[in-house]
């Protein structure tokens, strides 16, 4: 056994020995990325030996075109030796590929010393408030386009650029108005500026939870009107009341720090917040239900996924605390507007504070918007002088950076991989992410993951297999579902650091074909409890392992149970006493519920004793499937998991 422990940034293989032929493709992508800066999670990589048998597996080609539509692996910048031969990039003196500097256009105000940097660079372009099609009429002839969240890039847009653009920068962090995938197909890179705003974020959401507690905008429109009605606008104390802080990333550990100094006793709910570094400002990680159930204030930091979009809901609210009062300077959709008014009239919500919306701007005439209990503001977040510049200079350095060919670590989108490791490599990208996916959802409890433990299966020589690519999907899939952060080659080390997740690979050599660069891969997680207690290894952590069958992934273990499920639509897991007549009373439930099942498939350790069925269905079941399947009576523990 061989071991190393390396900077996943710069070029070295496990055996430390330059590349030969046969493995010079992953050492391209790997030269590609090459970074002196040492930042970066400590990613162990070791090696032991093993035989196996090799099983049937396929290097199908049409695996790739599925890899390509759905995953970061799509390019948005050329390897450094393609970009050599092509005009993907700009030179580092600030030559475009037509021997002039490069044009950047700027489609919404930016502040000043932004506009200086990018001068200093290239041609800059101000041209506001452009309509859809002046947009596509100037894009043609620009090379780097700076937006913030009014301007619209769409995949029209892109089109429109016909292969000039070579990068799109959001001045501040959400990029829901830029259409990712097509910028990747594009092979256009994607930069934000995630930090520069975070103390004015923080700033304004005390600022409501003040004004709201203390009516201020109630009372200035009362005073305005000429009345005086000090005995309507009695407010509360913040001394002494809880504030659950819903998510605890950048905005949202400010937001800890300053209400810890107005006297208010701080819980936070976050997945992935290290818990040390919420104790080391007197914060406790609880779990989502404890958070929303004890506060008396509840901040919103959380972002806006598939997972948060409308999390809080009639039944999020019916299990708050009469008179809880809510501010929201994340983003508006994680809020179900209607319930808010819901809860608000039956006073299971006392006030809230909104700077955000579900769509901006709201319409006039919003209940929500127009309710006396209610205090808005238009998306100030991020307004104040001191944020505007930061955000300007930020974004303006990420932009000249990727127009001089270097990789930021605020690109949200992925560089290109050579094609021929695409090739071959992706089935197993496919596996990679949803094996990521699974365990994150078999997580239970407010502790975050701090340590995930990879293990590839090979036959390949150390040389031969780059593993980066699928530890970045692995990683995609594990932060993601829960996150605002977009996983790609290039951040993915940068953003499990920043979270605080240590990953360590290990890969076992096993006696079977190189054909196939990989045999298996097994994800394992310690340190946190499970929603499925049988998804948990004899060693304590929550184990899964996969592999390609025929070009397509399948799930072929959960914890010691061995399965073999095809990675397609919703999988449910269910731990059950092995009897006859299982299948049959599950798939009718499921039928009953007009939801169709895809596979079955049962794996027991001992004849007649426990079991695990998988079965895959291609809609989700709804709160009564669900029930009933977990009333039958010789299911032990059951869960749901999106794939």
């Amino acid at each position: 056994m061989a071991s190393s422990i390396f900077n996943p940034c710069s070029i070295i293989t496990a055996s430390q020995a330059q590349p030969t032929s046969s493995s010079s493709r992953p050492s391209q992508l790997l030269s590609f990325l090459h970074s002196t800066n040492p930042a970066g999670p400590v990613v162990d990589l070791k090696l032991s030996a093993a035989s196996s048998s090799w099983g049937c597996q396929d290097d199908s080609k049409q695996s790739l075109s599925r890899c390509l539509a759905a995953n970061i692996t799509s390019s948005a910048l050329k390897t450094a030796e393609s970009s050599r031969e092509t005009s993907s990039l700009l030179s580092a003196e600030g030559v475009s590929s037509s021997g002039t500097r490069p044009t950047i256009l700027v489609s919404e105000k930016l502040g000043e010393a932004g506009l200086q940097l990018l001068r200093s660079f290239g041609d800059v372009d101000c041209s506001y408030d452009l309509s859809p099609e002046q947009l596509c009429e100037k894009i043609s002839s620009c090379d780097a386009l700076i937006v913030r969240s009014g301007t619209k890039v769409t995949r029209q847009v892109l089109e429109a650029a016909k292969g000039r653009l070579k990068v799109v920068g959001r001045a501040g962090v959400g990029i829901d108005n830029v259409d990712l995938q097509a910028a990747t197909e594009f092979g256009c890179l994607v930069v934000n500026a995630p930090t520069a705003n975070t103390v004015a974020a923080a700033e304004h959401g005390i600022a409501l939870i003040a004004a709201m507690a203390r009516n201020v905008a109630q009372a200035d429109a009362s005073m305005k009107a000429g009345k005086w009605q000090r005995s309507k606008y009695v407010g509360v104390s913040l001394v002494g009341k809880t504030l659950a802080v819903m998510g605890f990333g950048k905005v949202g550990s400010e937001v800890a720090r300053r209400a810890k100094g107005l006297g208010m006793h701080v819980i936070a709910h976050d997945p992935y917040a290290p818990a040390d570094r919420a104790r080391a400002i007197g914060v406790d990680l609880v779990s989502f239900d404890q958070a929303i159930s004890t506060a008396d204030f509840i901040s919103l930091h959380m972002p806006l996924t598939s997972t948060t979009s409308k999390i809080f809901n009639d039944d999020t609210f019916g299990k708050m605390k009469k008179g809880v009062r809510i501010v929201n300077v994340a983003r508006g959709g994680v809020i179900d507007e209607e319930a808010l008014v819901r809860a608000l009239d039956s006073g299971k919500v006392a006030q809230a504070a909104l700077d955000v919306f579900t769509e901006e701007p709201p319409a006039k005439d919003s209940k929500l918007v127009q309710h006396e209990n209610v205090v808005v503001t238009p998306h100030l977040g991020a307004s104040t002088k001191e944020a505007q510049e930061g955000v300007a200079i930020e974004i303006a350095e990420a932009v000249v950076g990727a127009l001089k060919g270097e990789l930021s670590a605020t690109a949200v989108n992925a560089p290109m991989v050579p094609q021929e490791v695409m090739t071959e490599l992706a089935p197993y990208v496919v596996l990679a992410e949803k094996l990521g996916r699974l365990a994150v959802q078999l997580v239970a409890g407010g502790r975050g993951i701090k340590s995930v433990k990879v293990v590839y299966q090979s036959a390949r020589d150390p040389d031969d297999l780059d593993t980066r690519l699928l530890r970045a999907m692995i990683t995609k899939g594990i932060i993601e579902p829960i996150s605002s952060s977009f996983i790609n080659l290039v951040n993915a080390d940068f953003t499990a650091k920043e979270k605080g997740l240590r990953i360590s690979e290990e890969r076992v050599v096993v006696d079977a074909s190189p054909e196939f660069p990989v045999h298996s891969i097994q994800v394992l997680i310690s340190n946190v409890d499970s929603k499925f207690a049988s998804a948990v290894s004899e060693n304590g952590e929550i184990s899964i392992e996969g592999r390609v069958k025929y070009g397509v992934p399948h799930l072929t273990r959960v914890g010691s149970f061995e399965v073999d499920v095809s990675l397609e639509g919703n999988l449910i897991l269910c731990r059950q006493i092995d009897q006859p007549g299982m299948i049959g009373q599950v798939g009718n439930i499921l039928g009953q519920g007009n939801i169709n099942v895809s596979f079955m498939s049962v794996g027991r350790t001992v004849r007649r004793n426990k079991a695990i069925m998988a079965i895959g269905v291609d809609e989700e079941p709804d709160k009564e499937a669900l029930r009933k399947i977990g009333t039958v009576p010789a299911i032990e523990e059951f869960v749901f998991l999106k794939l």
